[in-house]
This record gives C-alpha cells, sequence and structure tokens, in this order.
C-alpha cells in the first residue's frame, strides 16, 4: 500500500490554498510537484500552495526562529517561489489554530518576506500585519488591447503595478501577464492591479498574479491598492497622524485594508479551511520529475 501525504485544502476571499503539513522539513517539493498538486485537472487544485514548516527546520527561516514557531514555505501554482503572499497567511494562522498549534489571541508567522504579526479574533476574522509600503520612484505603464494606463509601482515585500482604469473589463481576460514598462522595473515579473472606484475609500479590483494568471483575491495587492489609492487621494497617515482605511473589493469577497501612521499595513479578512485527506505519495514521487 502507497504510503499518504497529508493535506488540507482552504481558501481567503477565494484565493485558494493547497495546505501541506511538514514540520520537520521532510518533504522534497520540487516546481514540478508543486506545480501537480495545484494542478486544477489533474492534481489537487490551487492557486499556491503553504509549506508549515518549523522555522527551526528550515534554512530560510532559522534565523527567525526565536520570533516565530512556523515558517509559511509559499510556492505559487506553477511550482516558483513568491516571497509573500497576505491571503495565505490569513489560511496559514487558521490551519495551525485548525491543528492546535495556537488559539485565539495574536501569534507570529515567519514568511520569506519577514515575520508578520497575526491576530485571530473571536467572529473568524483573521488580521495580518503586512509591514509598510515601498513606493519606489519611476513612471511605470500598464498595457491591454491597445490601452495604457500610468500604474503606481507598490512593493510589499512583493512587486506590484496598481492602475486606476475606468471599468474592470479594460483589464482584458488576464490569462496572460500584461505588459508593463519599463519591464527593466521589474525583473522577476509582477503584480497587476486594475482598480475602479466604488465609493469614498471603496475600491474594486482585478488582479493578475505573477505565476498564477487571474486570481479570486490577492492579500498583498490589495494592501498595495489602498496605499495607492490613499496616496491618489492626497491621504498619508505618516502625514496626517491618522490612520486610513479602505475597503477593497477583490472578485472572491471583501478584505479591509487599515495603513497606521506608523506605516505598518494591516489586512483584516476570512480564513476557511474546506478539506482535508491524504496525497498518493507514489503519484507525488512521480509527479516530482
Amino acid at each position: 500500500m502507497s504510503t499518504r501525504i497529508a493535506f488540507l485544502k482552504g481558501h481567503g476571499t477565494e484565493n485558494d490554498f493547497v495546505i501541506l503539513p511538514d514540520p520537520d522539513n521532510a518533504l522534497d517539493l520540487t516546481p514540478a510537484a508543486v506545480a501537480a498538486l495545484c494542478d486544477r485537472r489533474a492534481g489537487l487544485g490551487g492557486g499556491g500552495l503553504l509549506h508549515v514548516v518549523r522555522s527551526a527546520a528550515h534554512p530560510e527561516a532559522r534565523a527567525m526562529a526565536a520570533e516565530a514557531e512556523w515558517f509559511m514555505d509559499y510556492r505559487n501554482g506553477d511550482g516558483s517561489i513568491a516571497e509573500m503572499c497576505g491571503n495565505g497567511v490569513r489560511v496559514f494562522a487558521r490551519y495551525l489554530q485548525r491543528a492546535g498549534h495556537t488559539g485565539e489571541g495574536d501569534l507570529a508567522v515567519a514568511t520569506r518576506g519577514g515575520v508578520k504579526s497575526v491576530h485571530i479574533a473571536k467572529n473568524g476574522d483573521v488580521t495580518v500585519g503586512m509591514g509598510r509600503a515601498r513606493l519606489p520612484e519611476g513612471d511605470v505603464t500598464v498595457s491591454v488591447g491597445g490601452r495604457s494606463w500610468p500604474a503606481r509601482n507598490v512593493n510589499m515585500g512583493n512587486p506590484h503595478a496598481v492602475a486606476f482604469v475606468d471599468d474592470l473589463a479594460h483589464a482584458g481576460d488576464l490569462f496572460t501577464a500584461p505588459p508593463v514598462s519599463p519591464a527593466a522595473t521589474y525583473p522577476d515579473g509582477v503584480n497587476v492591479e486594475f482598480v475602479v472606484d466604488r465609493a469614498p475609500r471603496h475600491v474594486a479590483l482585478r488582479v493578475h498574479e505573477r505565476g498564477a494568471g487571474e486570481t479570486r483575491s490577492c492579500g498583498t495587492g490589495a494592501c498595495a491598492v489602498a496605499v495607492a489609492a490613499a496616496r491618489r487621494d492626497g491621504v498619508d497617515p505618516a502625514v496626517t497622524g491618522t490612520p486610513a482605511t479602505y475597503t477593497v473589493d477583490v472578485p472572491g469577497g471583501t478584505l479591509v485594508i487599515t495603513e497606521r501612521p506608523d506605516g505598518e499595513i494591516e489586512m483584516t479578512g476570512p480564513a476557511v479551511i474546506v478539506a482535508e485527506g491524504g496525497i498518493d505519495a507514489a503519484w507525488l514521487e512521480t509527479a516530482a520529475r
């Protein structure tokens, strides 16, 4: 009988993930294996993979072990490695709660984008301290189907190009990455957000995530959009001394983003575990080749 590897499925505003608990970092997760697991027809299906590892057991996280027991070894759906995933952190925290590793209240999660502060509320919502946004200088342009828009370059530990448009349909099908120029601005690719206004401090977006295509939600993207919208609106909490909160509708739900005067950005939203089971280890070994 083949060995089985435990897995779970979860989502945050319909940004869905395969979750692999692996405290001792024993699994050999090649890009091919991750892509096979995330395949929506031949695998389990997911926009990305959350590899749950104790920080002390992973070479990329050992330096953070004193601050955070658990490391979110996040992979994009195509198998590539990413620095951070905001929706993923919320689902990661929900898994830790479900597994009995944490309860309601505060915890710290190590990521390639640094240690993130997380709060699990009694109503089930999860708030993640997403760090500070960086706003690199330089003009950026996003193009789709003959149209072009200026975009705001925002870095949330991963890169984003935020374009404000009149209609979300202008984003096209988002199957492939919208051209961004100058291309040298993003040597490792970029997440592209198209944004419309819904009401004061209330926006909606569609997003192309690098390595995944269009997704139902992007947590870091929602943060980047909120910051870009605030600056467009002439709002900077570091100047006013007052937090700025934006409601951001994504195709899979709603996120609430607050930028504090110290620059820290907090994202609040749901996180749900929907299933768990076992992967055939022999299949995964074959897929990993």
